[in-house]
């Protein structure tokens, strides 16, 4: 029985194979069974002994074991047909016994195929990741920035209070020029005014206007750190598809549920004897009474 009929077909298919005849003939028990003197010569394997190679033993097996597969039960029933109750029982117990072995490794490479896959993504999830991630630290030591949005922010607050500071000394300047034009703190207060506008210039050429400005490393650091976000998301998403894996694979099982032991036959149900010898009788009665025919009508031809 399975979850899954393939399985049931693939045990319908490897019974009658020749891998699974090699693997019971492995120690020359099928051709024992099937070519032993004990047996009639008219179905005994290999009668007259030069006729017993492995095409010839995997034709005869074929006639002996009968494997039907139900579909819509899942169920799959295997008779094996020998000249001796064990000799049948042990053939039945074999194939059985390799059958599941059978079922037990499809079913363990899917499992483990399933979990290598997801976490074959996570390992690539992982290195990108890490990549994206040495990346962005790279970018920010080279450049020496933190983020450069930030930074322009506190750039800009910066700004606006030099230029405020700027214009405080220079309403402080047009004063003094007015009221007391000798006035000793007016060379100060021009001095003043210079280093506020140098500074202030300096301070914009930071934000925007150059190559090294925050507003030109935005750029290649926005895409640096939308790169190690998708990477951390694709990281997230393999890690949730390992775990979806896992639960799939303890989930998903396929397996051989033995609802009917190989059986021991009481008795021979073949060769059918009487059947035989009555089948015998008729064709014989059959043949008598043409042959009958036949030299009665040379007979009469002759007279």
């Amino acid at each position: 029985m399975s979850n899954d009929a393939n399985e049931g077909y693939a045990a319908h298919d490897y019974i009658l194979s020749r891998d699974a005849l090699d693997a019971l003939n492995r120690d020359g028990m099928v051709a024992k069974a099937y070519g032993n003197g004990d047996i009639s010569i008219l179905n005994r394997f290999d009668p007259f002994g030069f006729k017993g190679g492995h095409e010839r033993l995997y034709k005869y097996y074929s006639d002996k074991v009968e494997v039907d597969h139900d579909v819509v039960s899942s169920i799959t029933t295997l008779k094996v047909r020998a000249f001796t109750p064990q000799e049948a029982f042990e053939i039945n117990r074999r194939l059985l016994n390799q059958a599941e072995r059978l079922v037990n490794t499809l079913n363990a490479r899917a499992r483990s195929d399933l979990i290598d896959y997801a976490n074959k993504e996570l390992g690539e999830a992982k290195e990108m990741a890490r990549q994206a991630a040495s990346a962005l630290s790279d970018y920010r030591n080279r450049e020496g920035v933190v983020d450069p949005e930030q930074q322009a922010t506190v750039q800009l607050q910066m700004i606006s209070k030099l230029q405020d500071e700027l214009i405080a000394t220079k309403t402080q300047l047009v004063q003094l020029r007015v009221f007391t034009p000798q006035n000793p703190q007016i060379p100060v207060l021009q001095t003043r005014v210079e280093e506020l506008g140098k500074e202030i210039d300096q301070q914009i050429g930071l934000v925007a206007g150059s190559k090294k400005s925050l507003a030109a490393t935005a750029v290649q650091f926005q895409r640096l750190q939308l790169e190690s976000q998708l990477a951390d998301k694709q990281l997230a998403a393999a890690i949730s598809s390992l775990q979806d894996a896992r639960n799939e694979a303890r989930r998903k099982r396929a397996y051989v549920e033995r609802i009917v032991e190989p059986n021991r036959p009481d008795y021979a149900a073949e060769p059918r004897r009487l059947r035989g010898i009555l089948s015998t009788f008729v064709v014989g009665l059959v043949v008598w009474a043409v042959l009958s025919m036949l030299v009665s009508g040379i007979k009469e031809h002759k007279d």
